[in-house]
């Protein structure tokens, strides 16, 4: 009689790789509290909150956070725009070169982010735009987009057509339809994607890195610090508060596109 429970060996070595992914955030936590200032001894010589305290009272911190809050906000509101229209086009209509369309679109996210931002300089630099906020949001959109457009497409091509011929038939013009007919249809998934796509921008590095110019992000602040250590249980309270960013927007999108799944 066939079993649907899991063997253990992969029940083991599911274990295995979750102790891989995830033992090392536990020590990022740990050394958040110790009281060792200059290395990472294990086991801590002792624990302390007094890491927490410096960190909020740096402005060179505040100033990181609050750039790559606006960074990304920024970037994922290009992002659902952008990504929203294009799902829109790619998903409801048949043309020639459709398929080459939506491969360009992912392009950016498959390929590595060093060429990504060679590209962007290489581009900045041709329309001799001025490295700063605009250029990183810039960046950072490339990649939004995709992660918005692939949760966008899967529920527009879900969406029956007869719901928008029906609106149509009742009087209402386009943007009604879209307002009252397509958008409440789509908005788990673009919330989704949003979360994504801010989460994705928030700790960003290597695009950051060719387009910020003198611009210092969080996770360009995180990688400066560990290059010239200063306090570095600092760099692991400021790692927890990006964990913590991060994690949050990628379980609600989960959490989002899982319970609507249950519906379909």
């Amino acid at each position: 009689m066939r079993s649907d429970r899991a063997s253990r060996p992969l029940k083991l070595a599911a274990l295995g790789g979750l102790l891989f992914l995830h033992v090392p955030l536990l020590f990022v936590f740990l050394y958040a509290f110790t009281t060792e200032e200059k290395s990472y001894q294990f086991p801590p010589p002792g624990l302390t909150l007094k890491w927490f305290g410096v960190a909020f009272a740096r402005q060179d911190i505040w100033d990181a956070i609050t750039l790559s809050l606006k960074v990304a906000a920024l970037a994922t509101t290009v992002a659902l725009v952008l990504g929203t229209l294009i799902a829109a086009a790619l998903a409801r209509r048949q043309f020639f070169g459709r398929e080459a369309v939506s491969l360009l679109v992912i392009l950016p996210i498959a390929l590595p982010g060093i060429v990504t931002g060679i590209a962007l300089r290489a581009a900045f630099n041709l329309m001799e735009i001025d490295y700063g906020l605009l250029t990183i949001i810039l960046g950072h959109a490339t990649f939004c987009i995709v992660v918005v457009y692939n949760n966008a497409v899967a529920r527009f091509r879900r969406l029956s057509g007869s719901l928008v011929e029906a609106s149509m038939d009742l009087g209402a013009d386009g943007f009604q339809t879209f307002r009252y007919v397509i958008l409440p249809n789509i908005a788990t998934a673009l919330l989704a994607g949003g979360m994504l796509a801010f989460a994705l921008s928030f700790d960003e590095v290597i695009v950051t890195t060719f387009t910020a110019g003198q611009q210092s992000t969080l996770p360009i602040w995180m990688l400066s610090e560990l290059v010239r250590p200063r306090q570095r249980p600092v760099t692991n309270v400021v790692a927890v508060f990006v964990i913590l960013v991060t994690f949050l927007p990628i379980l609600a999108a989960y959490y989002l596109t899982r319970d609507e799944s249950q519906y379909k």
